[in-house]
């Protein structure tokens, strides 16, 4: 018997393995598929992904294999500079392809202990209380405390658990792919200037050397079920730009609708959902994979913590009381992003007044704060602002801060040296730090970085300390 059950082995389903793992938790992530994709499609982590991949000594491996770039013009696309100073070590962009980035991922939950078995497609759910009978289509019976669902937008996981998936249909399918061209440079970048205004839904952008990333709309590519061809991308680019440019050898091609989807609950009894099996959106401002792998980031202790036994039953629902509302607030900037890149009059005359109100810092660094995931704050009650927000990584005596951060233990990051963590310690590491750049004299900061408590007061923060970590233990002798 494993204490969790994964279905689904991308991003969101890798990164909660791995994440349970670094609490002993038994792990068993299923995937459908009996290979893992083949075409490589390339994705944006945005800020607040780096910083927790950071946090668990990820982040080299991971840049290693990507590209970075700035995080100006990322809502709707909107030419709009980097803010200067946004608040993080990590205030880039990185386009790494999603295959490289899940065997990343992958390996880390494997070299922590996760098991993985591949072409075990999940066929049945059923729970009692003590926990969850997990069925497969061949008919084996697996049993583990806890499932969870990553399986993406189709999650056969929520389906069986009957969760209403409400939203809007897709009423747009775009095709999106990178591809050699034959066409010079100069020529490409003209005839994109020409069409933006009319069709924002057409680009072709650099992707290597004499690779380019290419989207043009689907109308006209009628059969959603099969996956689209070179020829398709070339008879949609003939009937906007009056040329195909030349377009052959593709890395890869793919089509994406804009459907928007909230799923009702993220949680039904000893089975949870995270990622796009809880949530799906437009890929505008390329937020869906960072979204997932936050819920898992955020999920994996608390689950954990249920599963050790010192975590309270309250602490496992804060999961879907913080990760939702993120979720909606993504939808609904997707939303916004989408009416923008229409070519109707309204929706021109509204991008042209969002980009002039974007010509203002505040503005434009609200809304990249918003996209990256940096601007994410969580309702834990009344306090200063900084409460329920990140932390952004701090050099200390001992090194980093997010170097403190790999064990995905709690820390109390404490200026004041008169603190501790007493029996929580097998919980909460401590670091007395007098110079540590902070404005307050000490944080209680939870495994996902986020402030769980401000203050100097030792009663104040063991009430805390109960709150997100259970009941202390009483020291031996």
């Amino acid at each position: 018997m494993f204490d969790v059950i994964i279905a689904g082995c991308g991003p969101t389903g890798t990164m909660l393995a791995a994440e349970l793992r670094l609490h002993d938790v038994r792990v068993l992530v299923l995937e459908k598929d009996t290979e893992p994709v083949s075409y490589a499609r390339v994705v944006s982590l945005h800020i607040r992904s780096l910083e927790l991949l950071a946090m668990r000594g990820l982040l080299d491996r991971v840049l290693e294999r990507g590209r970075r770039r700035p995080v100006g013009g990322i809502f709707a696309a909107i030419a709009a500079p980097a803010p200067e100073g946004l608040d993080s070590a990590h205030a880039y962009l990185l386009g790494i392809p999603q295959p490289v980035l899940v065997d990343l991922l992958e390996e880390h939950a494997l070299g922590l202990g996760a098991h993985v078995r591949r072409g075990c497609a999940v066929a049945g759910v059923e729970q009692d209380d003590e926990g969850v009978t997990v069925e497969l289509a061949d008919g084996e019976r697996l049993r583990a405390r806890y499932l969870v669902g990553c399986d993406g937008a189709r999650s056969a996981v929520r389906k069986l658990l009957g969760v209403g998936f409400p939203g809007e249909p897709s009423r747009n399918d775009t095709l999106m792919g990178e591809m050699a061209v034959g066409a010079p440079p100069e020529e490409i970048a003209a005839r994109v200037a020409e069409l933006g205004e009319d069709h924002r839904r057409f680009w072709l952008r650099p992707a290597g050397v004499g690779v380019y990333s290419v989207v043009v709309p689907a109308e006209g590519v009628s059969d959603r079920a099969e996956p689209p061809t070179l020829e398709d991308f070339r008879r949609q680019l003939r009937a906007i730009a009056g040329t195909d440019f030349g377009v052959h050898s593709p890395r890869w091609l793919s089509r994406f609708g804009d459907a928007t989807r909230l799923a009702e609950r993220y949680r039904v009894g000893r089975v949870l959902l995270a990622g796009d099996a809880a949530h799906i959106h437009p890929p505008i401002g390329g937020q869906g994979l960072n979204l997932g792998v936050q819920d898992a980031v955020n999920l994996g202790w608390k689950l954990a913590g249920r599963v050790r036994g010192w975590a309270p039953e309250s602490l496992l629902a804060t999961y879907e009381a913080e990760r939702r509302p993120v979720a909606a607030d993504v939808l609904d900037n997707t939303r916004a992003q989408r009416e923008l890149l229409s070519a109707e009059p309204g929706a021109r005359a509204v991008r042209g007044l969002l980009t002039e109100l974007m010509a203002f810092d505040a503005v434009n660094r609200h809304l990249v704060e918003k996209i990256t995931g940096i601007g994410i704050r969580y309702d834990l009650g009344a306090g200063p602002d900084l409460l329920g927000r990140r932390l952004r990584d701090l050099d200390l005596e001992r090194g980093s801060l997010y170097g403190l951060l790999r064990r995905g233990r709690g820390l109390l990051l404490d200026r004041t040296g008169r603190l501790a963590v007493g029996g929580w310690s097998d919980r909460v590491d401590h670091v007395a730090d007098p110079t540590a750049a902070l404005e307050v004299p000490c944080v209680l900061l939870r495994p996902d970085g986020h402030v769980a408590w401000i203050g100097d007061d030792q009663r104040d923060l063991d009430e805390h300390l109960s709150r997100w970590f259970g009941a202390g233990h009483t020291p031996l002798g």
